[in-house]
């Protein structure tokens, strides 16, 4: 796929997963990706991830499927536990109507790493501060250790997650396009088992606005996950994060289960805390400056495709630009037009899908011992298990944006 045309230059701004593979993407049509991070190295770390249909075809065409592990535990189970221990039968990921691999959010990041290609530039502890472009190009001063240099490329990639420098620089602050859905989360890789579980058994802690979640994985400590209700996003960022965490799940007595993973999260020296909230952008290109994944999209983790579909976003970029060569912002619209019904679904199941993962009310909880059970029973199990083929709403789409490109 490489251009006959003279090699063009491209800045692509974060190091994770989207940036690596729209890196990846421009090489392959001959482009000349420059990477810059903003951390002083790369990072190692990440949680619980998956990795549906769409983002297993566009790791594909990248190189990269075959070097991102499959975690999925073999005959896991997942239970819904409450605080006084007592299981019952749960839903997990591995119930959802589309079968995804299970794994690390580093897992991907370090495949598509390893397969970027050596003469790729990248800086570390560097960042933009200053974004301007005309019609052939655009300048882009960058910082690194307090010293200044304005480079020239022909395309700028913002893929710096979701409090994008690039989208603030170019689009405007983060409160004019950032959407609070109420929420906090708290992630970190366990020790090891806790709760009494076994290593391939997961759970999840089930209360009205919030909820603790358990990943197990074949071959790698859990993690955890805590998601919770909050009405006031801001004065969770006060104080220690584990006292915020500790204090959405008082005053009651907290049991064996979580308990132990509170106490894992304390004594953690890597872990998450953040709001759960999505981009919403009319456009996610202004001239020759692009948004990819979380910058542009976040579906959020209560839809699962994060990854996915920063991956899928990426190939398809590097794709659009191929097809359309000479012609930058004519390429932006055509992989927007393309990519924007997918992602505007499942930024919309991400929202609803905010109940899965942290259910709202009593209700909610009570109906999913019993879907659980039916998912057993033979003839109710084997219809509902007939989603994973007939699901038009999310197979199909699976199969619409796994061929985009």
């Amino acid at each position: 796929m490489t251009s006959p045309s003279s090699r063009r230059r491209a800045l692509v701004v974060g190091l994770g997963a989207s940036g690596i593979a729209t890196a990846i993407g421009l090489r392959r049509i001959g482009w000349d990706p420059v990477i810059v991070e903003r951390a002083p190295g790369r990072r190692s770390g990440g949680y619980f991830v998956v990795l549906f249909g769409a983002g297993q075809a566009a790791a594909r065409r990248l190189g990269i499927l075959d070097a991102i592990p499959d975690r999925s535990p073999p005959g896991g189970i997942t239970y819904t536990v409450d605080r006084a221990g007592v299981r019952k039968p749960g839903l997990g990921f591995g119930d959802l109507p589309v079968a995804p691999r299970m794994m690390l959010r580093g897992d991907v990041e370090r495949a598509a790493f390893a397969a970027l290609p050596n003469d790729v530039e990248i800086r570390y502890a560097t960042t933009p501060t200053r974004i301007e472009q005309d019609p052939s190009g655009v300048e882009v001063t960058l910082e690194h250790d307090g010293e200044s240099v304005t480079e020239r490329f022909d395309l700028v990639v913002g893929a710096d997650g979701l409090r994008s420098t690039v989208r603030r620089l170019v689009f405007g602050p983060h409160d004019r396009y950032l959407h609070r859905l109420g929420y906090m989360i708290a992630a970190t890789t366990l020790p090891g088992p806790v709760g009494g579980l076994s290593p391939h058994e997961g759970a999840g802690l089930l209360e009205p606005g919030r909820a603790m979640w358990i990943f197990p994985f074949a071959d790698h400590p859990p993690t955890v996950l805590f998601s919770y209700r909050t009405d006031d996003v801001d004065a969770e960022f006060t104080g220690r994060p584990v006292e915020r965490v500790r204090a959405a799940y008082g005053p009651q007595p907290t049991g064996r289960l979580l308990g132990e993973a509170l106490d894992a999260l304390d004594a953690a020296d890597e872990f998450l805390f953040d709001s759960v909230e999505q981009p919403r952008m009319d456009a996610w290109s202004r001239g020759r400056v692009v948004l990819v994944g979380d910058s542009a999209w976040c579906p959020s983790l209560y839809a699962a495709m994060g990854v996915s579909a920063g991956l899928a976003g990426a190939d398809l970029l590097g794709s659009m630009l191929h097809r359309h060569p000479g012609d930058v912002r004519g390429a932006l619209r055509a992989w927007e037009a393309q990519l924007r019904p997918h992602m505007s679904y499942y930024q919309a199941n991400g929202v609803e899908q905010r109940y899965f993962v942290t259910p709202g009310n009593q209700r909610q909880i009570a109906l999913r011992p019993i879907m659980a059970r039916s998912l057993r029973l033979p003839v109710i199990g084997n219809a509902l298990r007939s989603l994973r083929s007939s699901s038009k709403s999310i197979r199909q789409r699976e199969l619409d944006i796994a061929h985009a490109g």
